[in-house]
């Protein structure tokens, strides 16, 4: 039993004083009241927080404020508390009703933290994982009834003959909130595989009441031309009913060779989804040098990878597969809303809809790992207006970001000792 408590540390930091600085020469971030998004759109110049050149050089994107679009700051002020630390390499963060967390740990663990600190206990009844690499145990979700059947989802890496696979799986949280019971595996995606990369494994309830899980494509270049074909679960995104069964309204039920719980096709690597608060389904995937996408995921539409693309391989070459060379636009694929080169490489995301932060209302955050940063995204009309980098001062890969209800932004940072992180106004 590991229990650890952690004495709340404050750091203050306003926004404005956190936000990156832009080159010598170049018009300054506007203050959030500057309306960055109506600047752009009447061609007036501002600047973007990125200032580095693009991995994928002479790409063009397709349309106005695709990527690097304006950056902003806004006039917020907020203190960071630490409210746990000695967590091991956390995947997720799910705040409670009550005020605690319940948190999963990549190499198997499910616990519940208090509002102090308090780290519980390993919760028994998790089915063995396979943590090596990117794999593991990785989303939670709450039932959306969770008040009253205690229900938790969770998505993991499985252990298989012949390798591995994302698999999902709900039980039942006993009253004394030690062990889950009526554990069952509700769906076992395919093919299964042998390498430990591109898992995917966000799971987000829609206000259809349906479960959307997202998908990697196991990054090899012998899978990757499966993130077109309907006969297989990698690379998409999945809808399945609170029992695993694939709703009759699919786009591809009932498709001769298709998957029936495919709701999406053509990404590479999700590990960021959220649904915004008009429901409408947001992923955020990561690209390659270059290409990490936000997409606006609708019913059946095909969004492109390996062959529509941005950014280059990781050993600098054009993007390629079996398929073929990858193009930026290919009729009949989904464009991205936005993309970055170079990379931030996002995990979790959460549509802000609380009110400690009025002037963050309806902005979605997104988690990023390599560029150890919080990334907050102005949205209008289906289009990012202005971008903003929250926490880069810290240093912190940053895994899962989440609003609790207390209206506060809660992160979980991704080390083998991580810490919990509330962010609430100054």
């Amino acid at each position: 039993m590991r229990q650890t408590r952690a004495v709340p540390v404050i750091l203050a930091c306003a926004v404005a004083a956190c936000a990156p600085q832009v080159n010598p020469g170049t018009r300054p971030a506007p203050d959030e009241g500057a309306s960055a998004g109506s600047a752009q759109a009447a061609g007036q110049p501002c600047a973007p927080l990125e200032t580095r050149a693009p991995n994928g050089a002479g790409q063009q994107p397709a349309f106005a404020g695709q990527t690097r679009t304006c950056g902003i700051r806004s006039s917020v002020a907020y203190d960071v508390q630490v409210v746990a630390r000695g967590l091991d390499k956390p995947w997720s963060v799910e705040p409670l009703a009550d005020g605690r967390f319940l948190v999963s740990e990549k190499g198997g663990n499910l616990r519940i933290v208090t509002a102090n600190g308090q780290i519980g206990a390993p919760i028994a009844g998790v089915p063995p994982v396979d943590a090596r690499g990117q794999g593991g145990l990785l989303d939670v979700a709450l039932s959306p009834r969770f008040a009253t059947d205690r229900t938790i989802y969770w998505s993991f890496t499985e252990p298989r003959e012949g390798g591995n696979g994302t698999s999902v799986a709900r039980g039942v949280l006993s009253a004394d909130e030690t062990r889950l019971e009526q554990v069952r595996v509700i769906l076992h995606t395919r093919p299964t595989y042998t390498n430990n990369m591109h898992f995917g494994s966000r799971l987000a309830f829609g206000p259809d009441g349906m479960l959307y899980v997202t998908m990697g494509e196991r990054s090899d270049n012998v899978t990757r031309p499966q993130a077109q074909q309907l006969d297989s679960h990698l690379g998409k995104t999945l809808r399945i009913a609170p029992d695993g069964t694939a709703p009759r309204d699919n786009p591809f039920a009932g498709q001769a060779g298709a998957l029936p719980e495919i709701w999406s096709l053509g990404h590479r690597n999700i590990q960021a989804s959220a649904f915004d608060p008009q429901g409408t389904f947001w992923t955020i995937e990561h690209g390659t040098r270059g290409g990490d996408e936000l997409n606006h995921v609708q019913k059946g539409k095909n969004y492109g990878w390996p062959v529509q693309a941005y950014g280059i391989e990781y050993r600098g070459v054009p993007i390629s597969s079996a398929l073929g060379p990858a193009q930026t636009q290919r009729p009949g694929m989904e464009q991205p809303v936005y993309y970055w080169d170079p990379v931030i490489a996002p995990s979790g995301a959460q549509f802000y809809t609380g009110s400690l932060f009025p002037a963050w209302r309806g902005s979605l955050f997104v988690g990023g790992l390599a560029s150890t940063r919080l990334v907050r995204l102005v949205i209008q009309n289906n289009r990012v207006t202005a971008e903003e980098h929250l926490l880069a001062d810290r240093g912190k890969r940053i895994r899962d970001v989440r609003q609790g209800p207390d209206g506060a932004l809660y992160v979980v940072t991704d080390e083998d000792s991580a810490e919990l992180w509330r962010i609430a106004p100054r």
